[in-house]
Parts: C-alpha cells; structure tokens; sequence
C-alpha cells in the first residue's frame, strides 16, 4: 500500500486494513455475526418453540438427516424396543419408513422479531401430525433440544450485549471522570474499583441475585441478572478507560480546547473519548464472552434464568444428572454452542484490539 494512501486514510479505515490481515479474526468475526442473526431470526430458524413435550420420546437419541432423490431429506422415525430382561425401552432407527424434512414448513406459531405473527419454520417435518424430528435428541421430558438450543441463544447472547453496553456506561464515566479529573475523585473510584475486583466473582453474583425476590417474573429475573453482571463487569472497563484518558489529557488539543473554555464533559466525551473509541469497541468484544460465561455459570448453578425461560445455561442445568453424562451425552451439546461463541468472539476481539493501534507499526 502507497505510503500516501496511508497518510490521508482514516483511523477507521487503517484499524479495517489492520483487521483484515488477522485471517482467524476476520473468519471469527463472520461466525460472531452469524451467531447473532442466529438470536435475532430464533423462532425462524427453530424446527420448533422448544417448549413442547412428548412423554414418549423421553431422552430419544438424535436421528440422523439422509438423502436420496425421490424423497429428498429426510428422517427414520423412531421404533421402540425393549429389553427382555431389565424391560428398558430404547429407540432405534426404523428404516423401512421415511419422514420427509421440508423448507419453509408450517409449524409452531410465532411472532418473528417479536412482533410478526407466523408459523412458518426454516425446515422440520413435512408433516407436522406425523413421526417428530429429532436431530440432536430431546430432554427429560421429550422437548427438542435443536429447537431450545437455538431458542437458547436469543437470550445467553442478548444477555451478553445488554449486560457489556451497561458495564460500558459505568466504565466510560466512573473511568473517564477517574483519569481526567484525578486527585481525590481519582483515587476515591480506584479504591471502589479494587474492592469490587477483591471479591470473588461467584460469591458476589451469588450475593446480589439472592436479593431479586423470588415472586419476580422470568423478564424481571432476565433484567436483574443483566445489572448483577453489569455492576461486577464495569471494574476492568474502567481502568482501561482511566489509562486511555490519562495518556490523552495532556494532548495538545485537549489543552487548546480547555483554553477555549470548553467545559469538562465536552473535552471529556466530544474531544478525548473519540481518540480512543475503537480500542472501547475492542474491549467489548472480548467483554461479551465473559458475560455469556456469567449468565451460564448463573444458571447453572440455580441462580439465573429458571425454566420456562431458555438459555444455554438453563439447558446445561437439565443436564446436571448421572443420566445425562452416561446415556443421554447429547444433553451436553449446548456447551458446544458455548464454547464456539466464546472462542469466536474472543479471537474476533483479539483481531479488533491488534488493529485498533494502526500506527503502532
């Protein structure tokens, strides 16, 4: 690239030049996108609501999706067999039937983007009255874990973009006051700062999310779980914060505009805050994952989200039994959906924050 082309070029379009030579970030940040528009178009892409139950397929096994060219996909349905000595029933694929999977089947009514009603689903059974499907298992109670699991992910990721852009607000002012005006406010917030940061995490989200009262409903408990999480994950984005404004408030245009006798929330968030704006969009990112990781941990403990509500820490609390571990090892999967997004947004965030300082080279 020409050295003039560099010279005349934006911050932004110098932390996008320095984003895309970072191949893992770039391909993590195209699956952070799809996961979000995973949450976004959930009852869409679900074969099904997730909350409907079939006794008599208690912990079916997932069905394998096959293919050929008069049927197209399709799936075996389940046939029952059972033991002639312990008399335990188990599923098994019986292949001499067929149950086709269609596009853009009529299923389970729904309001898309919470607001459009329609009972039109991605795929699922051609036939709705006929052999269900089941393509990663069901629960205890026969719900299907595919539907829950996308179903899950609306909240556990709502949960992590409510929860970070609250913990921003808190960071951004606590920290910007902190390292602009310094002396005693300066040392006052760093002292809040380290007290919160001395005290276990889990203890202390135990400790606040025992105060919500348990006659809340489950929106109410999604909301306070948000500003528990917020209030513990505000710390770090304040000391970053505090660094940046401390590295800047000597800055020859801060100076100039004091002497233009701008008042100290303008130079604070029209002149200084700007400067350093996408090493703040950097953090969230990383941020996020750790509050995904905050809302599982909650939940599974018993201390968020309860059923009926589905996130992926609910779903990993159903699978806090020696039956899910021996015999029903797909129950686990929605740590799978954990995994994955904590490892994709935290190597897309470590792309962001490596381009964010394009003149460091």
């Amino acid at each position: 690239m020409k050295d003039d082309t560099l010279a005349v070029a934006s911050q932004w379009k110098l932390v996008w030049w320095g984003f895309k030579r970072h191949r893992v970030a770039l391909v993590c940040g195209f699956v952070t996108v799809a996961i979000y528009l995973v949450a976004v178009f959930a009852p869409f892409l679900a074969p099904g609501s997730g909350q409907k139950t079939n006794a008599d397929y208690t912990y079916a096994p997932p069905q394998a999706l096959h293919f050929d060219w008069d049927t197209g996909l399709y799936v075996n349905p389940y046939t029952f067999k059972q033991d002639p000595e312990t008399l335990a029933l188990s599923f098994e694929a019986d292949e001499s039937k067929k149950a086709p999977v269609g596009f853009f089947v009529k299923g389970e009514p729904y309001d898309l983007l919470g607001f459009i009603p329609w009972d039109r689903h991605l795929f699922g059974p051609e036939n709705p009255d006929g052999p269900p499907m089941y393509l990663l298992g069901t629960d205890s109670v026969g719900r299907d874990l595919l539907s829950r699991i996308i179903r899950g992910t609306t909240v556990s990721m709502s949960i992590g973009l409510v929860g970070v852009l609250l913990s921003l607000v808190l960071g951004v002012v606590l920290g910007g006051v902190s390292g602009y005006v310094g002396g005693r406010t300066d040392t006052l917030i760093q002292r809040v700062i380290e007290i919160i940061m001395s005290i276990p995490t889990i203890p202390l989200w135990m400790a606040l999310f025992a105060a919500v009262p348990a006659s809340w409903s489950q929106l109410e408990r999604y909301f306070a779980l948000t500003v528990v999480i917020s209030l513990v994950g505000w710390t770090g984005m304040a000391r970053e914060v505090r660094g940046k404004f401390f590295a800047v408030r000597g800055e020859e245009y801060v100076m100039a505009a004091t002497a233009d006798g701008a008042g100290r929330l303008r130079i604070m968030f029209r002149h200084m805050l700007p400067s350093f704006t996408s090493h703040i969009i950097a953090n969230l990112s990383l941020s996020i994952p750790t509050v995904i990781l905050a809302e599982t941990a909650l939940s599974f403990i018993g201390l968020g989200l309860q059923t009926p509500m589905i996130s992926w820490g609910v779903l990993l609390q159903e699978a806090q039994n020696i039956r899910a571990v021996s015999t029903a090892p797909w129950m686990l999967i929605p740590g799978v959906a954990v995994v994955v997004t904590v490892l994709a947004m935290n190597f897309f965030g470590d792309g962001l924050r490596d381009a964010a300082d394009p003149y460091k080279h």
